[in-house]
Protein backbone atom coordinates (compact mmCIF):
# COMPACT_ATOMS: atom_id res chain seq x y z
CA UNK A 1 0.00 0.00 0.00
CA UNK A 2 1.22 3.82 -0.86
CA UNK A 3 -0.06 6.03 1.41
CA UNK A 4 -0.54 10.18 0.46
CA UNK A 5 -0.39 12.68 2.44
CA UNK A 6 -2.78 15.40 1.08
CA UNK A 7 -2.19 19.21 1.21
CA UNK A 8 -5.35 20.91 0.25
CA UNK A 9 -8.94 19.51 0.08
CA UNK A 10 -10.24 22.11 -2.08
CA UNK A 11 -11.81 21.68 -5.80
CA UNK A 12 -8.70 19.87 -7.25
CA UNK A 13 -7.85 18.30 -3.99
CA UNK A 14 -11.42 16.34 -3.47
CA UNK A 15 -11.33 15.64 -7.11
CA UNK A 16 -8.29 13.58 -6.38
CA UNK A 17 -9.57 11.98 -3.51
CA UNK A 18 -12.74 10.99 -5.69
CA UNK A 19 -10.50 9.58 -8.69
CA UNK A 20 -8.55 7.40 -6.80
CA UNK A 21 -11.66 6.10 -4.98
CA UNK A 22 -13.85 6.21 -8.21
CA UNK A 23 -11.06 4.11 -10.35
CA UNK A 24 -9.16 2.51 -7.16
CA UNK A 25 -8.80 -1.46 -9.29
CA UNK A 26 -7.70 0.41 -12.10
CA UNK A 27 -5.38 2.40 -10.52
CA UNK A 28 -4.10 -0.49 -8.45
CA UNK A 29 -3.72 -2.32 -11.82
CA UNK A 30 -1.65 0.28 -13.58
CA UNK A 31 0.57 1.01 -10.73
CA UNK A 32 1.31 -1.77 -9.24
CA UNK A 33 0.10 -1.18 -5.94
CA UNK A 34 -3.05 0.24 -3.93
CA UNK A 35 -2.80 4.02 -3.47
CA UNK A 36 -4.67 5.46 -0.16
CA UNK A 37 -5.04 9.33 1.07
CA UNK A 38 -3.90 8.81 4.09
CA UNK A 39 -3.91 12.51 5.95
CA UNK A 40 -4.74 15.74 4.78
CA UNK A 41 -3.83 19.11 5.76
CA UNK A 42 -6.83 20.95 5.30
CA UNK A 43 -8.23 24.20 7.28
CA UNK A 44 -12.21 23.44 6.12
CA UNK A 45 -12.77 19.85 8.08
CA UNK A 46 -16.02 20.02 6.33
CA UNK A 47 -14.64 19.54 2.70
CA UNK A 48 -12.44 16.91 4.22
CA UNK A 49 -15.24 14.90 5.64
CA UNK A 50 -17.68 15.99 2.66
CA UNK A 51 -15.58 13.40 0.60
CA UNK A 52 -15.34 10.54 2.66
CA UNK A 53 -11.97 11.47 4.73
CA UNK A 54 -12.47 10.51 8.83
CA UNK A 55 -11.89 12.98 11.32
CA UNK A 56 -8.39 11.10 12.35
CA UNK A 57 -7.00 11.56 9.07
CA UNK A 58 -7.17 15.42 9.09
CA UNK A 59 -3.41 16.68 10.40
CA UNK A 60 -3.60 19.21 12.71
CA UNK A 61 0.25 20.70 10.87
CA UNK A 62 2.69 19.97 8.28
CA UNK A 63 4.40 18.03 11.19
CA UNK A 64 2.19 15.48 10.92
CA UNK A 65 2.63 14.68 7.36
CA UNK A 66 5.88 15.43 6.76
CA UNK A 67 7.00 13.25 9.95
CA UNK A 68 5.24 10.44 9.10
CA UNK A 69 7.18 7.41 8.29
CA UNK A 70 4.23 5.42 6.76
CA UNK A 71 3.78 8.74 3.91
CA UNK A 72 5.34 7.43 0.54
CA UNK A 73 3.91 10.73 -1.80
CA UNK A 74 2.86 14.32 -0.59
CA UNK A 75 0.63 16.08 -3.13
CA UNK A 76 0.32 19.73 -3.26
CA UNK A 77 -2.53 21.27 -3.85
CA UNK A 78 -3.27 24.61 -1.43
CA UNK A 79 -1.56 26.99 -4.14
CA UNK A 80 0.68 30.35 -3.96
CA UNK A 81 4.17 30.71 -2.68
CA UNK A 82 3.24 30.34 0.93
CA UNK A 83 3.36 28.19 2.79
CA UNK A 84 3.32 25.50 0.05
CA UNK A 85 6.97 26.49 -0.93
CA UNK A 86 7.92 25.57 2.37
CA UNK A 87 5.97 22.79 2.81
CA UNK A 88 7.12 21.10 -0.45
CA UNK A 89 10.79 21.69 0.35
CA UNK A 90 10.20 19.90 4.20
CA UNK A 91 8.54 17.09 2.49
CA UNK A 92 11.63 16.90 0.15
CA UNK A 93 14.23 16.99 3.01
CA UNK A 94 12.41 14.10 4.61
CA UNK A 95 12.38 11.87 1.74
CA UNK A 96 8.72 12.40 0.56
CA UNK A 97 8.22 12.36 -3.39
CA UNK A 98 6.37 15.47 -4.02
CA UNK A 99 3.32 16.08 -6.88
CA UNK A 100 1.95 19.63 -7.72
CA UNK A 101 -0.09 21.58 -9.48
CA UNK A 102 1.05 24.82 -8.67
CA UNK A 103 2.49 26.74 -11.52
CA UNK A 104 2.82 30.19 -9.47
CA UNK A 105 5.65 28.82 -7.80
CA UNK A 106 7.19 26.55 -10.17
CA UNK A 107 7.32 29.27 -11.96
CA UNK A 108 9.00 31.61 -9.96
CA UNK A 109 10.93 29.02 -7.49
CA UNK A 110 11.30 25.60 -10.01
CA UNK A 111 15.11 26.21 -9.58
CA UNK A 112 15.23 25.66 -6.10
CA UNK A 113 12.84 22.97 -5.71
CA UNK A 114 14.45 21.25 -8.54
CA UNK A 115 17.50 21.50 -6.87
CA UNK A 116 16.46 20.03 -3.21
CA UNK A 117 14.48 17.51 -5.23
CA UNK A 118 17.91 15.68 -6.24
CA UNK A 119 19.57 16.24 -3.14
CA UNK A 120 17.04 14.63 -1.68
CA UNK A 121 16.76 11.95 -4.13
CA UNK A 122 12.97 12.01 -4.65
CA UNK A 123 10.42 12.60 -7.57
CA UNK A 124 9.01 16.09 -7.80
CA UNK A 125 6.37 15.73 -10.39
CA UNK A 126 4.03 19.07 -11.93
CA UNK A 127 2.24 17.84 -14.76
CA UNK A 128 -1.09 19.56 -13.46
CA UNK A 129 0.62 23.07 -13.38
CA UNK A 130 0.73 23.74 -17.15
CA UNK A 131 -2.62 22.24 -18.90
CA UNK A 132 -4.82 21.36 -16.11
CA UNK A 133 -6.05 17.84 -17.73
CA UNK A 134 -3.75 17.84 -20.76
CA UNK A 135 -0.49 16.44 -20.84
CA UNK A 136 2.64 18.48 -22.14
CA UNK A 137 5.04 18.47 -19.00
CA UNK A 138 5.66 14.96 -19.92
CA UNK A 139 5.74 14.61 -23.91
CA UNK A 140 8.22 17.48 -23.44
CA UNK A 141 10.71 15.91 -21.22
CA UNK A 142 10.61 12.28 -22.36
CA UNK A 143 8.51 11.47 -25.71
CA UNK A 144 10.14 14.89 -27.41
CA UNK A 145 13.34 14.07 -25.76
CA UNK A 146 15.11 13.64 -29.19
CA UNK A 147 14.07 16.35 -30.35
CA UNK A 148 15.04 20.64 -30.81
CA UNK A 149 12.08 22.25 -29.62
CA UNK A 150 11.72 25.03 -32.41
CA UNK A 151 8.68 26.57 -30.69
CA UNK A 152 5.73 25.96 -28.12
CA UNK A 153 2.89 27.75 -28.77
CA UNK A 154 -0.52 27.92 -26.28
CA UNK A 155 -3.61 29.14 -25.86
CA UNK A 156 -3.36 28.38 -21.50
CA UNK A 157 -6.05 30.22 -19.85
CA UNK A 158 -9.66 28.90 -20.34
CA UNK A 159 -10.98 32.54 -19.15
CA UNK A 160 -8.96 34.58 -21.26
CA UNK A 161 -9.69 32.18 -24.68
CA UNK A 162 -13.61 31.67 -23.71
CA UNK A 163 -13.91 35.53 -23.28
CA UNK A 164 -12.63 36.49 -26.70
CA UNK A 165 -14.67 33.98 -28.28
CA UNK A 166 -17.87 34.97 -27.11
CA UNK A 167 -16.62 38.17 -28.27
CA UNK A 168 -16.07 37.21 -31.52
CA UNK A 169 -19.35 34.99 -31.96
CA UNK A 170 -21.70 37.79 -30.56
CA UNK A 171 -20.05 40.86 -30.94
CA UNK A 172 -19.99 41.22 -27.23
CA UNK A 173 -17.38 44.22 -25.74
CA UNK A 174 -14.71 42.68 -23.20
CA UNK A 175 -16.89 44.21 -20.48
CA UNK A 176 -19.95 41.95 -21.30
CA UNK A 177 -18.24 38.85 -22.11
CA UNK A 178 -16.21 38.64 -18.53
CA UNK A 179 -19.62 39.09 -17.04
CA UNK A 180 -20.95 36.14 -18.74
CA UNK A 181 -18.04 34.35 -18.27
CA UNK A 182 -18.19 35.24 -13.95
CA UNK A 183 -22.16 34.11 -14.27
CA UNK A 184 -21.21 30.41 -15.81
CA UNK A 185 -18.13 30.44 -13.64
CA UNK A 186 -15.54 30.32 -16.17
CA UNK A 187 -14.12 33.72 -14.27
CA UNK A 188 -13.12 34.56 -10.74
CA UNK A 189 -14.67 37.69 -8.57
CA UNK A 190 -11.41 38.81 -9.12
CA UNK A 191 -9.94 37.70 -13.06
CA UNK A 192 -7.23 39.68 -13.11
CA UNK A 193 -4.56 37.22 -12.91
CA UNK A 194 -6.34 35.70 -15.99
CA UNK A 195 -7.25 38.79 -18.04
CA UNK A 196 -4.10 40.41 -17.24
CA UNK A 197 -2.15 37.11 -19.21
CA UNK A 198 -0.42 36.16 -15.70
CA UNK A 199 -1.54 32.93 -15.51
CA UNK A 200 -0.68 31.83 -19.14
CA UNK A 201 2.60 33.89 -18.86
CA UNK A 202 3.71 31.66 -15.82
CA UNK A 203 2.79 28.74 -17.77
CA UNK A 204 5.03 29.19 -20.53
CA UNK A 205 7.66 30.18 -18.22
CA UNK A 206 7.71 26.38 -17.00
CA UNK A 207 6.85 25.09 -20.56
CA UNK A 208 10.03 27.23 -22.02
CA UNK A 209 12.48 25.78 -19.92
CA UNK A 210 11.44 22.20 -20.32
CA UNK A 211 11.64 23.17 -24.21
CA UNK A 212 14.49 24.88 -24.61
CA UNK A 213 16.48 23.30 -21.36
CA UNK A 214 17.56 26.66 -19.77
CA UNK A 215 15.75 28.50 -16.94
CA UNK A 216 13.04 30.85 -17.56
CA UNK A 217 11.22 32.60 -14.85
CA UNK A 218 7.89 34.50 -14.68
CA UNK A 219 10.23 37.76 -14.77
CA UNK A 220 11.35 37.02 -18.33
CA UNK A 221 8.18 36.73 -19.99
CA UNK A 222 6.36 39.72 -21.83
CA UNK A 223 3.29 40.06 -21.12
CA UNK A 224 0.15 41.83 -22.18
CA UNK A 225 -3.32 41.04 -21.38
CA UNK A 226 -6.53 41.25 -23.24
CA UNK A 227 -8.76 43.94 -21.86
CA UNK A 228 -8.05 46.75 -24.78
CA UNK A 229 -9.49 44.34 -27.51
CA UNK A 230 -12.44 45.74 -28.91
CA UNK A 231 -15.40 43.86 -31.02
CA UNK A 232 -14.39 46.03 -33.93
CA UNK A 233 -10.28 44.45 -33.74
CA UNK A 234 -12.06 40.95 -33.99
CA UNK A 235 -14.55 42.39 -36.80
CA UNK A 236 -11.86 43.57 -38.98
CA UNK A 237 -9.44 40.90 -38.30
CA UNK A 238 -11.48 38.20 -39.39
CA UNK A 239 -12.41 40.57 -42.45
CA UNK A 240 -8.86 40.15 -43.50
CA UNK A 241 -8.56 36.06 -42.51
CA UNK A 242 -7.31 36.07 -38.56
CA UNK A 243 -9.13 35.19 -35.41
CA UNK A 244 -7.93 36.64 -32.06
CA UNK A 245 -6.46 34.17 -29.51
CA UNK A 246 -4.44 35.21 -26.00
CA UNK A 247 -1.43 33.29 -26.92
CA UNK A 248 1.65 32.05 -24.71
CA UNK A 249 4.62 31.31 -26.94
CA UNK A 250 8.23 30.39 -26.90
CA UNK A 251 10.85 30.04 -29.81
CA UNK A 252 14.11 29.59 -29.84
CA UNK A 253 16.24 30.99 -32.83
CA UNK A 254 19.32 29.46 -34.75
CA UNK A 255 21.68 32.01 -32.46
CA UNK A 256 20.24 30.08 -29.20
CA UNK A 257 18.61 33.04 -27.84
CA UNK A 258 14.86 32.68 -26.97
CA UNK A 259 12.12 34.79 -26.73
CA UNK A 260 8.71 34.16 -24.80
CA UNK A 261 5.77 36.40 -24.50
CA UNK A 262 1.81 36.61 -23.61
CA UNK A 263 -0.26 38.75 -25.56
CA UNK A 264 -3.36 38.80 -27.62
CA UNK A 265 -2.37 38.05 -31.25
CA UNK A 266 -4.88 37.46 -34.56
CA UNK A 267 -3.63 33.87 -36.01
CA UNK A 268 -4.62 32.93 -39.94
CA UNK A 269 -7.97 31.08 -39.64
CA UNK A 270 -6.05 28.23 -40.91
CA UNK A 271 -3.54 28.10 -37.95
CA UNK A 272 -4.90 24.69 -35.94
CA UNK A 273 -5.03 27.11 -33.07
CA UNK A 274 -7.39 29.45 -34.48
CA UNK A 275 -9.84 26.46 -33.99
CA UNK A 276 -9.79 26.32 -30.22
CA UNK A 277 -12.85 27.82 -28.95
CA UNK A 278 -14.30 28.59 -25.57
CA UNK A 279 -12.92 26.94 -22.23
CA UNK A 280 -10.32 24.67 -24.07
CA UNK A 281 -6.84 24.55 -23.94
CA UNK A 282 -4.27 23.68 -26.60
CA UNK A 283 -0.59 23.62 -26.95
CA UNK A 284 1.11 23.60 -30.15
CA UNK A 285 4.70 22.23 -30.67
CA UNK A 286 7.32 22.23 -33.54
CA UNK A 287 10.32 20.08 -32.81
CA UNK A 288 12.60 19.46 -35.66
CA UNK A 289 12.29 15.69 -36.20
CA UNK A 290 8.62 15.23 -35.02
CA UNK A 291 7.60 18.22 -37.29
CA UNK A 292 3.94 19.95 -35.87
CA UNK A 293 1.95 18.03 -32.72
CA UNK A 294 -0.80 19.79 -31.08
CA UNK A 295 -2.51 18.68 -27.51
CA UNK A 296 -5.81 19.95 -27.20
CA UNK A 297 -8.26 20.10 -24.27
CA UNK A 298 -9.69 20.85 -21.37
CA UNK A 299 -6.80 23.11 -19.20
CA UNK A 300 -8.49 23.25 -15.94
CA UNK A 301 -11.57 22.16 -14.05
CA UNK A 302 -11.81 19.46 -10.89
CA UNK A 303 -11.84 16.09 -12.56
CA UNK A 304 -9.24 17.45 -15.39
CA UNK A 305 -7.05 18.37 -12.99
CA UNK A 306 -6.80 15.74 -10.61
CA UNK A 307 -6.71 13.55 -13.76
CA UNK A 308 -2.82 14.76 -14.35
CA UNK A 309 -2.44 14.70 -10.76
CA UNK A 310 -3.26 11.42 -10.78
CA UNK A 311 -1.24 10.15 -13.31
CA UNK A 312 1.93 11.85 -11.63
CA UNK A 313 0.93 9.74 -8.50
CA UNK A 314 0.95 6.08 -10.32
CA UNK A 315 4.17 7.19 -12.14
CA UNK A 316 6.15 7.82 -8.73
CA UNK A 317 4.22 4.47 -7.74
CA UNK A 318 5.48 2.69 -10.62
CA UNK A 319 9.18 3.99 -9.66
CA UNK A 320 8.86 2.96 -5.72
CA UNK A 321 7.53 -0.36 -6.88
CA UNK A 322 10.82 -0.75 -8.98
CA UNK A 323 13.21 1.17 -7.31
CA UNK A 324 14.02 3.57 -10.45
CA UNK A 325 13.82 6.83 -11.23
CA UNK A 326 12.47 6.92 -15.38
CA UNK A 327 12.09 10.19 -15.88
CA UNK A 328 14.20 13.15 -17.10
CA UNK A 329 14.94 15.44 -14.11
CA UNK A 330 15.14 19.33 -13.76
CA UNK A 331 16.68 20.09 -17.74
CA UNK A 332 17.65 23.30 -17.33
CA UNK A 333 21.46 23.13 -18.05
CA UNK A 334 22.17 25.60 -20.27
CA UNK A 335 22.20 29.65 -19.85
CA UNK A 336 20.30 30.84 -22.82
CA UNK A 337 19.94 34.53 -23.50
CA UNK A 338 15.97 36.20 -23.52
CA UNK A 339 14.96 38.54 -26.42
CA UNK A 340 13.83 41.89 -25.27
CA UNK A 341 10.32 42.63 -26.96
CA UNK A 342 12.07 45.72 -28.71
CA UNK A 343 13.81 43.04 -30.67
CA UNK A 344 10.98 41.25 -31.65
CA UNK A 345 10.52 40.85 -35.41
CA UNK A 346 6.77 40.02 -36.59
CA UNK A 347 4.38 40.79 -38.97
CA UNK A 348 1.46 43.60 -36.85
CA UNK A 349 -1.77 44.73 -37.33
CA UNK A 350 -2.98 48.79 -36.63
CA UNK A 351 -6.40 50.71 -36.14
CA UNK A 352 -6.37 54.42 -36.72
CA UNK A 353 -8.56 57.15 -36.66
CA UNK A 354 -7.41 59.56 -39.05
CA UNK A 355 -8.53 62.64 -41.27
CA UNK A 356 -10.37 61.59 -44.17
CA UNK A 357 -8.95 63.21 -47.35
CA UNK A 358 -6.43 62.95 -49.50
CA UNK A 359 -2.63 63.04 -48.82
CA UNK A 360 -3.34 60.95 -45.56
CA UNK A 361 -2.45 57.86 -46.35
CA UNK A 362 0.76 58.77 -48.52
CA UNK A 363 1.56 60.84 -45.05
CA UNK A 364 1.09 58.02 -42.98
CA UNK A 365 3.17 55.56 -45.46
CA UNK A 366 5.82 58.41 -45.77
CA UNK A 367 6.23 57.63 -41.59
CA UNK A 368 6.50 54.00 -41.86
CA UNK A 369 8.64 54.06 -44.65
CA UNK A 370 11.11 56.15 -42.49
CA UNK A 371 11.35 54.28 -39.55
CA UNK A 372 11.54 50.95 -42.22
CA UNK A 373 8.01 49.67 -41.56
CA UNK A 374 6.37 47.97 -44.61
CA UNK A 375 3.27 47.79 -45.28
CA UNK A 376 1.35 44.61 -46.60
CA UNK A 377 -2.43 45.35 -46.29
CA UNK A 378 -4.30 48.64 -46.62
CA UNK A 379 -8.40 48.39 -44.97
CA UNK A 380 -10.05 52.53 -45.10
CA UNK A 381 -13.30 52.22 -43.29
CA UNK A 382 -15.49 55.50 -43.29
CA UNK A 383 -16.53 57.01 -39.93
CA UNK A 384 -17.79 60.14 -38.47
CA UNK A 385 -17.20 63.92 -38.53
CA UNK A 386 -14.43 63.43 -41.69
CA UNK A 387 -12.88 60.77 -40.30
CA UNK A 388 -11.87 57.27 -41.56
CA UNK A 389 -10.91 54.20 -39.93
CA UNK A 390 -7.78 52.84 -41.03
CA UNK A 391 -6.53 49.15 -40.60
CA UNK A 392 -2.93 48.28 -42.17
CA UNK A 393 -1.01 44.99 -41.62
CA UNK A 394 2.37 45.27 -41.89
CA UNK A 395 5.29 43.29 -43.19
CA UNK A 396 7.82 41.72 -40.82
CA UNK A 397 9.70 44.64 -38.76
CA UNK A 398 11.24 45.05 -35.44
CA UNK A 399 9.27 45.86 -32.93
CA UNK A 400 11.12 49.21 -32.16
CA UNK A 401 10.92 50.32 -35.42
CA UNK A 402 7.37 50.44 -35.20
CA UNK A 403 7.11 52.04 -31.73
CA UNK A 404 8.80 54.74 -33.35
CA UNK A 405 7.39 55.04 -35.84
CA UNK A 406 3.93 55.39 -34.19
CA UNK A 407 5.32 57.77 -31.84
CA UNK A 408 5.60 60.32 -34.52
CA UNK A 409 1.95 59.34 -36.03
CA UNK A 410 0.36 59.77 -32.71
CA UNK A 411 1.99 63.59 -32.87
CA UNK A 412 1.00 64.47 -36.23
CA UNK A 413 -2.40 66.28 -36.82
CA UNK A 414 -3.86 64.30 -39.47
CA UNK A 415 -4.01 61.32 -36.97
CA UNK A 416 -6.35 61.47 -34.44
CA UNK A 417 -5.94 58.38 -32.14
CA UNK A 418 -4.26 55.18 -32.66
CA UNK A 419 -6.78 52.69 -31.09
CA UNK A 420 -5.04 49.27 -31.51
CA UNK A 421 -1.71 47.50 -32.47
CA UNK A 422 -2.02 44.01 -32.01
CA UNK A 423 0.77 41.30 -33.45
CA UNK A 424 -0.07 38.45 -35.93
CA UNK A 425 1.48 34.96 -35.08
CA UNK A 426 1.47 31.96 -37.24
CA UNK A 427 1.62 33.32 -40.54
CA UNK A 428 4.51 31.87 -41.76
CA UNK A 429 2.90 28.53 -41.69
CA UNK A 430 0.98 27.56 -44.43
CA UNK A 431 -2.40 26.72 -44.92
CA UNK A 432 -3.02 22.63 -45.05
Amino acid sequence: MIRIGLLGCGTVGSGVVKLLEKNAATIAQRSGDEIVVYRVLERDRDKCLAVGIAPEQIANSIEDIVNDPEIDIVVELIGGIEPARSYILQAMRQGKHVVTANKDLIAVSGKELFETAEENQVDFYFEASVGGGIPIVFPLKQSLAGNRIQQVIGILNGTTNYILTQMSRSGRDFNEALAEAQALGYAEADPTADVSGLDAARKIAILSSIAFNSRVTLDDVYVEGITGITPEDIRYGYELGYVIKLLAIAKEDDSGQIQVRVHPAFLPVYHPLAAVNDVFNAVFVQGDAVGEIMHFGRGAGQMPTASAVVGDIIEIVRNLNHNTKARIGCTCYEQKPIMSIDELEVEYYIRMRVTDRPGVLAGIAGVFGNNNVSIATVLQKSSDNEMAELILITHQVRERSLRDALAVLSGMSIVGQINNVIRLEGTQRKAV
